[in-house]
């Protein structure tokens, strides 16, 4: 039968985050890496709260009736991320992947966004030529990074909690380092509880919504970002993601006990700037 595309609801978390699990833990252990989702009850997990969020996009593949494949779009600010993208391990190489990604595509044109953006693991060939193929283009490669906390302050450096009243300076913060801000993510983050800003000379100079596989910085300098990875208890999933390009900060993380897991790629299309600071991505983009 033809595949049909069609938008994900709730009740197809259990059968997402099951594909969601299978696929990415199959191709890691293929090429000896270990998977970025630990279970599939943590799969399950994300899949709810990707479908249940009104910020994210959903649509699900389906074929002779049964779910094959699903991806998601991060719609909370104007330059939006794929994914994840995953397909049933049984059910790859037959152009699902290629077809779900066209369709989020689609999305963020009739959206009139500015910027696609997407990381994909770079041991992962066959997505690194799909993505290639329809457009993308690479960006830098990402280093993800885990251990224990570093636990270092950087003088001059105080971080504390964001508030409510740190969202327009992070907002024109992130506008000046990439051109465009990710105040959807920052609301998110400030609800969580998860936001922290680094203060220098008695301004803001930089923020994270958390230290984690999902969350992002941006600052004006490396001093600023290697202060938040200081100051952070843990650093979530995976761990973090930091350009390879900023030999400066990836050293310093290297010297302070952190470890390199796996190497990422981020890619483009539309709307990229050349960071004017520092940042470390999230796995959304």
């Amino acid at each position: 039968m033809a595949l049909l595309l069609r938008p994900g609801t709730q009740a197809d978390a259990a059968e997402c985050g099951k594909i969601c699990f299978a696929a990415f833990d199959r191709i890691a252990r293929e090429h000896g890496f270990p998977g970025d989702i630990p279970s599939p009850e943590a799969a399950t997990d994300l899949m709810k709260d990707l479908l249940n969020h009104p910020g994210f996009y959903g649509v699900v593949a389906e074929r002779d009736g049964r779910i094959v494949g699903s991806n998601f779009l991060d719609e909370r600010s104007s330059i939006v991320g794929v994914g994840p993208v995953t397909v049933d391990p049984e059910r790859q190489n037959h152009g699902v992947g290629r077809r779900l990604m066209e369709d989020v595509v689609h999305r963020a044109a009739q959206r009139q966004a500015p910027g696609i953006r997407l990381l994909q693991s770079s041991y992962h060939c066959r997505s690194f030529a799909l993505y290639a193929g329809m457009g993308f283009e690479f960006r830098d490669t990402l280093a993800c990074l885990q251990g224990p906390p570093v636990g270092v302050t950087i003088a001059g450096h105080a971080v504390r909690p964001a508030t409510d009243a740190d969202l327009a300076a992070c907002n024109d913060l992130c506008r000046r380092v990439h051109g465009a801000d990710r105040g959807g993510e920052v609301v998110d983050a400030l609800k969580q509880g998860t936001a922290r800003v680094v203060e220098h000379d008695g301004r803001l100079t930089g923020y994270a919504t958390g230290l984690a596989f999902f969350d992002h910085a941006v600052a004006e300098t490396t001093d600023s970002v290697k202060a938040l990875i200081g100051a952070a208890e843990a650093f979530g999933g995976p761990g973090i993601l930091v350009p390879a390009s900023n030999s400066a900060l990836l050293q310093w993380c290297l010297h302070n006990g952190l470890k390199v897991t796996q190497l990422m790629t981020l890619m483009s299309i539309g709307l990229y700037n050349e960071p004017a600071g520092a940042y470390l991505p999230s796995i959304l983009y």
